[in-house]
């Protein structure tokens, strides 16, 4: 019976008539020593736990300082036995540390070339799913036709007569030809009716074309009949010049350009690169360059006119010993083209962007100059650069032997087995991607790096005799 209730009697006791003062006092004293004596019980309880709690604690001190001493013990361990390792293999603690980090390396080479690849993934499908829109849209726009590049024109002639007439009493005619037009002059081999002049100047190869076709068609050839051919000649290649230039400009929907500007895209007409015409190729990187920067959203303004303007230098570099970015960006500063848009193709051969434009522009150029088709190397330079490739991937340690095929787009490389895992091999194609790009600056087109493992078995069967 709880003590509530017992309290609850008692009053009830006390309220009745019938109950004595005795009787009173006999309960009460009854209810006072069942409580002392709960109240004992209890105190007792909570001494037992407190108690308990007191030996835990103890113990919890005793486990952590034997847990101190261990370690302790464990430290000076280590500390005597790395001493007496350094005795027995004279390394050094640092050159034990990088001879265990050499084995964890190669042991994690699979880990990581994993992660190599992994990432590659992601890279290429982000970058492909965000950019692949953008450039074959943009590329989908334009396209231009291969030209031969070349030095020189050759023009039939009527007949063998003819050369004579050219040549001229001791030569005067041919000499007086060269002087007033710039280029040199070679007559074609007997039983061959032509003649042949040959110039770096692409303009002055042009007048002197022209003036000669207009010599033999007149049959008047002599001094004061050159000069004035030439002169004709010239003054009809400017008009051409002119004419070019502005309808450059009107095809790219630019304005704003000064005169002399004009005349020299102009001159780009008889220019040619690696068998593409400049001024298709300039009009093909503004198209290019006009749509990336809409989608990017650029300056399209800016990115329109240095594509315009970026290869403006080569117009004249005949006349001058500087590359065509740098003399170009002289040539438009001198005629108030404004520094934004000279900065923005200034310096698309040496890779140092100056704006988000700059950047835009020289990928423009170079979707132009490496999409299937647009340009045709010289024989030279392709032997040159399937070789670097190959130097390359031969400097790797593994490398039995390295081809470059499909025109230096692909380099497929021959590892030894016993040196190069399948892991190995992953990180070996990135290492051999990141050098080409690292080494070659100016190849024209993405170069795919296959890296080939093989390990053969092979057994003799004899007959029985």
């Amino acid at each position: 019976m709880s003590d509530k209730t017992k309290l609850d009697q008692l009053l009830e006791q006390f309220n009745s008539d019938s109950t004595t003062a005795k009787e009173l006092k006999a309960a009460a004293r009854e209810l006072v020593l069942e409580a002392k004596t709960e109240a004992l019980t209890a105190k007792q309880q909570v001494e037992s736990k407190l108690e308990e709690v007191i030996e835990k604690e103890s113990q919890l001190n005793n486990v952590r300082d034997r847990l101190e001493n261990r370690i302790k013990e464990l430290t000076e361990l280590f500390a005597k036995e790395t001493i007496a390792l350094e005795k027995i293999t004279t390394l050094t603690a640092k050159e034990a540390e990088q001879k265990l980090l050499d084995v964890l390396d190669q042991q994690l080479a699979s880990e990581y070339a994993q992660r190599i690849k992994d990432k590659e993934d992601v890279i290429k499908a982000e970058s492909d799913r965000r950019a692949r829109a953008i450039l074959i849209t943009a590329m989908q726009r334009v396209g231009t036709e291969n030209v031969g590049e070349f030095t020189t024109y050759t023009i039939d002639l009527p007949d063998e007569d003819v050369k004579g007439r050219i040549i001229g009493k001791e030569g005067r005619n041919i000499k007086a030809f060269e002087e007033a037009s710039g280029v040199s002059v070679e007559i074609g081999e007997p039983g061959e009716p032509t003649v042949t002049v040959s110039s770096f100047d692409p303009v002055r190869r042009e007048i002197a074309k022209r003036a000669m076709e207009q010599l033999v068609a007149d049959g008047r050839i002599q001094p004061s009949r050159i000069e004035e051919a030439v002169k004709i000649s010239k003054d009809e290649v400017d008009k051409v010049i002119r004419e070019s230039g502005e309808d450059l400009l009107f095809r790219a929907g630019v304005t704003g350009f000064p005169q002399e500007i004009i005349d020299l895209l102009g001159r780009l007409k008889f220019r040619s690169s690696y068998g593409q015409n400049m001024i298709e190729h300039t009009l093909e990187v503004s198209k290019i360059g006009s749509a990336v920067a809409i989608e990017l959203g650029a300056d399209v303004n800016i990115v329109k006119k240095a594509c315009l303007l970026h290869d403006i230098g080569k117009a004249i570099t005949a006349e001058t010993d500087k590359g065509h970015a740098e003399a170009g960006a002289e040539i438009c500063r001198r005629y108030g083209i404004s520094e934004e848009i000279v900065t923005a193709f200034e310096s698309h051969h040496t890779e140092k962007f100056t704006s988000v434009e700059a950047i835009i522009m020289y990928l423009a150029d170079a979707i132009s100059g490496a999409r299937p088709g647009a340009r045709k190397e010289d024989y030279e330079a392709y032997v040159n650069r399937i070789k670097i490739l190959e130097e390359i991937a031969d400097s790797f340690t593994g490398v039995e032997k390295s081809f470059a095929l499909a025109a230096g787009k692909e380099v497929r490389v021959i590892v030894n087995p016993a040196e190069i895992s399948d892991a190995e091999m992953f990180k070996l194609a990135h290492d051999i991607a990141y050098s080409i790009h690292e080494k070659i600056k100016d190849y024209p087109a993405p170069i795919k790096v296959n890296v080939v493992r093989e390990t053969r078995a092979s057994a003799l069967a004899k007959p029985t005799k």
